[in-house]
């Protein structure tokens, strides 16, 4: 490893001129992606690998879930916080006023303003991860919890709560399912940036055969990185970096050494 990047083969390390994000193109023009196209005269596509599909009435009744008979729910992102008051609705529920919410970040819980009046609710916030969230958890265990979710998630909230035995609820409310990739076949890029194993896999999903070559792959964090991995792939930048902890600094440094950039 040199200057904090992963290099995994000098060979590998050719000029970037394109890349893909596997993301929505931001709606700010102030995204650090517009920033680095402009900085180092490259092209930044985004396209979404993922997409979220709601779960329907029908098919969450069949969990058995009764959403009215909790006391407390659980929000780890805007997501779940717009299928949760989507499901009330289709459902004809209304939410009582003294319904008390855990949002993993302060972000999570602003977004909360879109269907209740805030000030007046009891809501409770992490700093950002879900073990911020589990230590405001740990005051709360009197509580009924609702922890709406995808299909795909991770466990360290529910495994917490079913280790320490507090009454809750798991409802899998929407479905991160792979996106249609398939316009994209015979399209190539310098660097395809992923931010979590799902993407991963819906790039396997629509390409079973797909062949890295000479394709870097970015990976933002552990789980992601970890994904590429287990997929046979090569990792070739992996953020956050101690000298840049975010996606668009860890590109910026590595096409500064692929370009040759001083």
């Amino acid at each position: 490893m040199s200057d904090n990047l992963l290099v995994t083969d000098k060979e590998r390390l050719t000029k970037v001129s394109s890349i893909l994000v596997s993301q929505p193109k931001p709606s700010s023009e102030k995204s650090p992606y517009f920033d680095l196209e402009r900085k180092y005269d490259v092209k930044v596509d985004f396209r979404p690998f993922i997409q979220i599909d709601p779960v329907d009435v029908k098919e969450f009744r069949k969990q058995k879930v009764d959403i009215l008979a909790h006391s407390a729910v659980i929000l780890t992102s805007r997501n779940a916080v717009d299928h949760y008051f989507r499901l009330a609705t289709e459902s004809k529920l209304e939410i009582p006023s003294d319904m008390k919410y855990f949002c993993i970040s302060e972000q999570t819980a602003n977004y909360l303003q879109k269907y209740i009046v805030i000030r007046k609710r009891k809501i409770f916030t992490g700093e950002r991860t879900a073990t911020d969230l589990i230590n405001v958890l740990k005051k709360h265990k009197k509580e009924k919890f609702i922890f709406p979710c995808s299909n795909i998630r991770k466990d360290d909230i529910p495994n917490f709560l079913k280790e320490n035995e507090y009454d809750f609820s798991e409802a899998i409310i929407y479905k991160t399912v792979a996106s249609d990739l398939s316009d994209l076949a015979d399209v190539n890029y310098d660097i395809i940036a992923f931010y979590s194993p799902s993407g991963i896999n819906s790039l396997l999903v629509n390409f079973p055969e797909f062949k890295q070559n000479k394709t870097r792959i970015a990976a933002f964090g552990p789980t992601t990185a970890k994904a590429v991995r287990d997929a046979d792939l090569i990792l070739d930048i992996e953020a956050p970096l101690p000298n840049a902890p975010s996606m668009t600094g860890a590109l910026g440094l590595y096409i500064k050494k692929a370009n040759g950039i001083k």
